[in-house]
């Protein structure tokens, strides 16, 4: 029943999406075409394909192959349900989903101010639409009818919902790195919000080319759009390094992982577009370059897609082999020739746009921005891809490994926490070095001086210590320029700092967002600089009893521990923390066995302090005594929060926008 319900869900989202194609183009002609029906018959079915999924594994249907190879009936509640997209299939189903969600808000938008324009972006997303239900339908069907079983491996299945099952009695369970932290049950939907989300500003480009409407209104319509789909795209990267941090048991939470630089490769160009896409619409520049960006990051997306489920590279994060990394890499070879052939041809169009004036402005430090964030996402492809073609062409394998990355990425970003920190006080047209000298005199004054005491206090790393120096240079700027602002305006209209402050915040929610996740971005930069650049780490081997210590906090292991959960065993010890004698903490390293899948899986112990994180992982356990790696990550907590108030700055433009087009004022002063 569940793979007749399923197959015929995939089969409406996937009609629902073409005639969908078929009534927008009609739009775009001037032609009376309904859009409600289709848009219902593709939601419709993109939403009861994922219920029939999840009811399918918490009914424990194992008569589908996807529900015999990926769940078990000793799956917790919650990794049952995250099981949906945990896997190749199911993955694909979530993308689906989430794009006819996001076909469905634009259409409301459009319903409201019906134009070519608005339908032209719904084509787009139908396409879209039309590729990924066409691959569930054949290639990457979650509804197949499992037709022959050992044990609990599906070995043989069938698109056919009237096959004949070979049920097996238990199915096979997820990864089980996939089914040890609950941040995988929401990691993955974040970062299919962001990537998907993307799609939006990529339809309204594609249609204001095809329609020969360039200018700033296809950019006006999606700032919203990109600025959600960034936020949802920054906090799932960020969701994603914490729970590498507590879940593979390393000590890390970024590695230049090829699947990791997936994700972070349309964020730097969405980043870079939403800067250029606010000069597009205050002064009509880079109009040509915008339509680049949008292009660029919507085709990294599906590079992205490709690279986790193509079976390309050996990831944690990466699917198996299948006739889907074919499909994917047909599909971005056709979006990349399309969209870029059609921006040739409407080329003379896009390029009529002012000049710039001065490198010494706002325009300026936007365009500086948006080269960094190119040449960051260039450096980070070719050291993601160059080991794939190498080992397509010569079949010699090769790593690039993260000296490559860091040798890059560090001076970039110290150019990019620059470029934050001059920017927002960097006047439109023609900035004067006397005006930009007093704005920037006393917060360069601040870091320099906290520099100057960091050093005091012994550190000597130079890297650390720079981040630190260029994060403070931004979070000041930024602190130092409101309270210009809001003296300014509490003086002129006689109230107090306070609510002069929150108005001028509210009053451009564009420009202010901004801000809030330019600070964001700075914390991540001392929290970086504090757990990569300062961290220590031992080795330590302990009988109960013993102790041992790191970076002044002592350590005694006191006992073994074993425990039983439905889902795994539990093998650990427990710890003692103390600081000067005084008691820290108890922790629990352990080691997590999965029934019948593969090798044990660490979880490692934390103690986070406001100092930083003391990281204990087992190494191995018997009973003479314990082996654990042991890390110092000075400031980690910082990565986690500023890496949350970033994307808080795009909920705040997002939420507030509306709440601000009343206030004529504000944004005029915030832009002085």
């Amino acid at each position: 029943m569940n793979a007749f319900l399923g197959g015929v869900s995939i089969l409406a989202a996937l009609v629902g999406a073409g005639w969908l194609v078929l009534a927008g183009y009609r739009s775009t002609r001037g032609r009376e075409a309904a859009l409600d029906m289709p848009i219902k018959l593709y939601v419709g079915g993109a939403v009861m394909a994922m219920v029939v999924l999840q009811l399918a594994l918490l009914t424990d249907d194992f008569s589908l192959a996807y529900v015999a190879n990926h769940s078990r009936t000793t799956t917790p509640f919650v990794f049952k349900v995250a099981t949906a997209w945990a896997a190749l299939e199911g993955s694909i189903v979530l993308w689906g989903l989430v794009l006819a969600g996001f076909t469905y808000l634009v259409y409301r938008s459009w319903r409201r101010h019906p134009d070519s324009l608005g339908a032209g972006a719904l084509v787009v997303m139908g396409l879209v639409g039309v590729f990924f239900f066409g691959m569930m339908a054949t290639i990457a069907n979650p509804f197949e009818i499992c037709t022959s079983a050992v044990g609990s491996n599906c070995l043989a299945s069938s698109p056919a919902p009237w096959a004949e099952a070979a049920a097996v009695a238990e199915g096979r369970g997820p990864n089980p790195l996939l089914q040890n932290h609950i941040l995988m049950a929401i990691h993955p939907p974040m970062l299919y919000l962001g990537y998907v989300g993307l799609t939006v500003p990529f339809a309204f480009a594609m249609s204001a080319l095809a329609l020969a409407q360039p200018g700033i209104e296809w950019a006006k319509r999606t700032k919203s759009w990109t600025l959600a789909a960034w936020m949802f795209l920054t906090v799932g990267i960020v969701l994603g390094g914490w729970w590498s941090y507590e879940v593979l048991g390393w000590g890390g939470y970024w590695a230049w992982d090829p699947v990791e630089n997936a994700s972070f490769l349309p964020w730097l160009l969405a980043t870079a577009y939403i800067h250029s896409s606010f000069v597009q619409m205050r002064r009509g520049m880079l109009q040509a370059w915008n339509f680049v960006l949008v292009i660029s990051t919507f085709s990294l997306t599906i590079l992205g897609t490709f690279l986790t489920r193509s079976g390309a590279i050996a990831s944690v994060h990466s699917f198996t082999q299948s006739a889907v990394g074919p499909a994917l890499l047909g599909m971005l070879l056709v979006t990349v020739v399309v969209s870029f052939g059609l921006f040739a041809r409407r080329s003379h169009l896009v390029a009529q746009s002012p000049r710039l004036e001065s490198l010494s402005s706002r325009e300026g430090a936007f365009l500086a921005n948006n080269l960094l964030l190119t040449v960051f996402a260039f450096v980070v492809l070719i050291g993601t891809l160059f080991p794939l073609l190498i080992e397509a062409f010569s079949g010699d394998t090769i790593g690039v490994g993260r000296p490559f990355f860091d040798q890059f990425a560090v001076p970039l970003s110290f150019a990019l926490l620059l470029a934050m920190g001059l920017g927002p006080v960097m006047p439109y047209r023609v900035a004067r070095p006397r005006i930009v000298w007093e704005r920037v005199r006393l917060p360069l004054q601040i870091s320099l001086g906290v520099g100057a005491l960091l050093v005091i206090r012994g550190l000597r790393a130079a890297w650390p210590l720079l981040s630190v120096v260029a994060a403070v240079f931004v979070i000041s700027v930024i602190g130092l320029h409101l309270l210009r602002l809001a003296r300014r305006s509490s003086e002129k209209r006689h109230e107090r700092l306070g609510p002069s402050i929150l108005r001028i915040i509210r009053g451009d929610p564009g420009f202010w967002g901004g801000q809030i996740s330019h600070i964001g971005i700075a914390l991540l930069a001392i929290g970086i600089a504090g757990s990569a650049g300062l961290s220590t780490t031992a080795t330590v081997d302990l009988e109960p009893g013993e102790s041992a210590s790191l970076s002044g906090y002592e350590f005694a292991y006191t006992s073994p521990f074993t425990s039983q959960d439905a889902n795994r065993s539990i093998t650990g010890a427990t710890i003692e923390v103390t600081r000067h004698g005084n008691p820290v903490a108890i922790v629990r390293p352990r080691v997590n066995t999965f029934a019948g899948q593969g090798p044990a899986v660490p979880t490692p112990g934390v103690v986070s302090r406001a100092s930083g994180d003391l990281y204990f992982t087992l190494i191995a356990i018997n009973s003479a005594g314990i082996t654990m790696d042991v890390w110092w990550f000075p400031l980690q907590w910082l990565v986690w929060l500023g890496g949350l108030v970033a994307g808080f700055g795009g909920l705040w433009s997002v939420v507030m926008r509306r709440a601000a087009e009343g206030d004529k004022e504000s944004p005029a002063v915030a832009s002085a």
